[in-house]
């Protein structure tokens, strides 16, 4: 396998979505790399059930498909990256899962675009309002700016560890899997007014 050439990463191989989902269930996993099409389950499928038993795996999607509703659906699932095979180089891949690791959130450049576009035609009207704190809300639209952990933290003078529970806090009360979600929950709703 392509990633094992990096030492700092230990790797297992599963050929389909059952067996990945059983080696998780099993001993969870920092990071999960899945295809949205693979044999067994699909890999929005077994993203969705990793989330469920595993919620703190980060999973990026390392697909062929730049179809947007697999895009979507995979967000929708709980998964934290989405990386094209065509164009992806090793170090983007490891990029990647290091990015995701720390609990950053990838996109292939193209799928990005794709994303933003959808933004675009989004409904005009705002969702609906949730029991966000102000902090939380504050946390939340500088993760919709694509602010990591850190510099969150540095941001607002609390901890990075106080940064984590309130996006936990914020997943939990939005009933949502993924930063990127919450992120893309902060746009449509308009709390993020720019996102320089």
């Amino acid at each position: 396998m392509v990633l094992s050439a990096d030492d700092a990463l230990e790797l297992e191989e599963v050929d389909d979505g059952d067996k990945a989902l059983e080696m998780v269930a099993e001993n969870p996993y920092d990071i999960v790399l899945l295809d949205v099409r693979m044999p067994g389950r699909s890999g929005v499928e077994v993203c969705a059930a990793i989330k469920e038993i595993s919620p703190t795996t980060g999973i990026i999607m390392l697909t062929a498909s730049d179809d947007e509703s697999d895009l979507y659906e995979s967000i929708r699932s709980g998964a934290s990256g989405y990386l094209l095979k065509d164009g992806s180089t090793y170090e983007q891949v490891a990029e990647a899962v290091r990015l995701v690791a720390s609990g950053q959130s990838l996109i292939s450049p193209s799928m990005a675009t794709k994303l933003l576009d959808e933004f675009v035609h989004m409904s005009k009207s705002p969702a609906p309002t949730t029991n966000l704190t102000p902090r939380e809300l504050g946390v939340l639209r500088h993760v919709a700016r694509g602010r990591s952990n850190r510099e969150i933290a540095e941001e607002l003078f609390i901890s990075e560890n106080t940064v984590k529970n309130h996006i936990r806090n914020i997943l939990e009360k939005l009933q949502m899997k993924s930063r990127m979600e919450a992120a893309m929950y902060a746009v449509r709703s308009k709390l993020v007014d720019d996102i320089p």
